[in-house]
């Protein structure tokens, strides 16, 4: 990886961090993941008065250190897997509190339940990681992590849920075509920035058509109408 992509030291080493832990991570949540909610994150960032822009960038890089869907459940894997690092990296303390917090707060949770931010850099990073679950490698992310999960494409005697807790949503293993009606549908109203909203848009169609197209094929519609 390049040095040129960003100047700060701790940016480039956390990368490099980053890279070499998930470049061969097979669930979707990989390498070329994180760079992506990075490069978006950074890039709105750019575009926000007022934005830390290494506060973002940390916890764009830093946001799926210790994830809690690979980690039992445990919901401070995360933030404490992020501290352990900037410590080691003697970052100053308050930047360790505000990546925490990012990582803390960031998830969806469920349809029942409010995700807000508490910092805009929180805003920034939760919108580049959102986009990054929608569209089209979005659906290819969803069945990377349902393969990987061992879950279904399908099962139309199993309908979606709409989980009123994080426990809830934490214990679902439904097939993952419910994921796109239970989450992944839902992020296009939740995003924080006029940016990433309009950056949806095409995205959320994109989804809309797949279901579509991929119901047909699941009943037979489309050789039926041949």
């Amino acid at each position: 990886m390049s040095a040129t992509i960003t100047e700060h030291p701790l940016i480039t080493r956390t990368a490099e961090f980053i890279r070499e832990k998930f470049l061969h991570e097979g669930s979707g949540h990989d390498w070329a993941h994180i760079r992506r909610v990075w490069q978006v994150a950074r890039a709105l960032a750019r575009d926000t008065p007022g934005a830390d822009t290494l506060v973002t960038e940390l916890g764009a890089l830093l946001h799926d250190v210790a994830d809690w869907k690979f980690h039992d459940g445990d919901e401070e894997a995360g933030p404490r897997a992020a501290r352990q690092w900037l410590e080691s990296q003697v970052a100053p303390p308050e930047v360790i509190a505000r990546v925490e917090a990012i990582i803390r707060e960031i998830s969806f949770k469920g349809l029942g339940v409010a995700t807000p931010m508490s910092s805009v850099e929180g805003e920034l990073v939760q919108d580049a990681d959102r986009l990054d679950a929608i569209g089209a490698i979005g659906v290819a992310r969803a069945f990377a992590y349902g393969g990987h999960k061992g879950r279904p494409l399908h099962d139309p005697a199993v309908p979606p849920v709409t989980h009123a807790t994080f426990e809830s949503y934490k214990q679902n293993t439904a097939p993952t075509i419910n994921h796109f009606y239970e989450k992944l549908l839902h992020l296009r109203e939740r995003l924080n920035t006029p940016a990433a909203r309009r950056v949806a848009e095409e995205r959320h169609a994109f989804m809309e058509q797949f279901l579509q197209q991929f119901l047909r094929e699941w009943e037979g519609e489309d050789v039926a109408s041949a």
